[in-house]
């Protein structure tokens, strides 16, 4: 249950709070935690709408990756980050499978006109990267067109880099169990039964070659021009504000820390990639 506008107004004090709490069976720890996020949420946004207007006015180049397995939150992630920026300096790119003529294209090329314009932020909901993990693992490649793809990857990314496009790449990392009980709750919510789909299921069955080719592309293609961030968490809310603290964090931009809210990731849950890191999603 929840309080109604007519109880919350009359509770003076937080003992009428706590009475309430208990008369609607409602979980006051849990109403704090979402209040106090909230609340960061909200903060983190406006700090994002301060970041995208130094980017418009320095006509930078910014590329946000979100990657990660089915139902790791990449797409609301990228919902919240986006919620209060201007549309006009923003995009979100989600391709479809390649069409017949873009598969003998050279593979970079319909990404490439994707890429972000002078005072542009450009999010990916997946990328360039689905031929480092998805394709072999569903066979959508060759293995031939895999090699050619791990060799030049890290190429692609450096001239970027030398043109001054600032990249970040997130993978979101989360659990086994935890994949498979989003996938029950898009299956149990109408509104959410179009997310899902038969290679999603695969990606529970295939969980282990998910996991080899996951570690081959972070080996292959973590530079220190282009890092992976891996976002180590379970928790939705907790991933999307890290995330946002990540990203604030890489820019000195007008305004910043102007919302009073901590800018700094937790490193329990933001970290860069290292062999030795431990991971969720192993």
């Amino acid at each position: 249950m929840k309080f109604t506008s007519e109880q919350l107004l009359s509770a003076r004090n937080r003992d009428d709070l706590l009475l309430l709490s208990e008369k609607n069976n409602v979980n006051i720890k849990k109403s704090l935690k979402n209040l106090k996020y909230e609340i960061e949420l909200s903060n983190l946004q406006v700090e994002l709408v301060n970041l995208q207007q130094w980017i418009v006015k320095n006509k930078m180049r910014v590329v946000v990756i979100f990657e990660g397995r089915d139902a790791a939150g990449k797409g609301g992630s990228i919902k919240r980050f986006k919620e209060h920026l201007n549309p006009r300096s923003y995009r979100v790119v989600a391709l479809n499978k390649p069409t017949e003529v873009e598969q003998g294209q050279w593979y970079f090329r319909r990404y490439i006109k994707e890429l972000p314009n002078p005072g542009e932020l450009v999010f990916f909901d997946r990328s360039w990267y689905n031929r480092a993990v998805v394709e072999p693992v569903m066979g959508f490649c060759s293995p031939k067109q895999y090699d050619k793809f791990m060799v030049q990857v890290p190429e692609f990314e450096h001239l970027l880099y030398e043109d001054n496009v600032k990249i970040i790449k997130f993978w979101f990392s989360i659990s086994k169990e935890e994949q498979n009980e989003r996938f029950n709750a898009r299956l149990d919510n109408p509104l959410k039964r179009w997310k899902f789909s038969p290679v999603d299921k695969k990606g529970q069955e295939m969980w282990g070659e998910y996991s080899h080719y996951k570690e081959l592309m972070f080996n292959r293609t973590h530079t220190n021009y282009s890092p992976w961030i891996i976002v180590k968490t379970n928790d939705k809310k907790e991933a999307r504000l890290e995330s946002m603290r990540y990203l604030l964090s890489q820019f000195d931009y007008d305004g910043k820390g102007e919302s009073d809210v901590e800018l700094l990731p937790d490193p329990n849950v933001i970290s860069k990639y290292h062999r030795s890191s431990k991971q969720i999603d192993i």
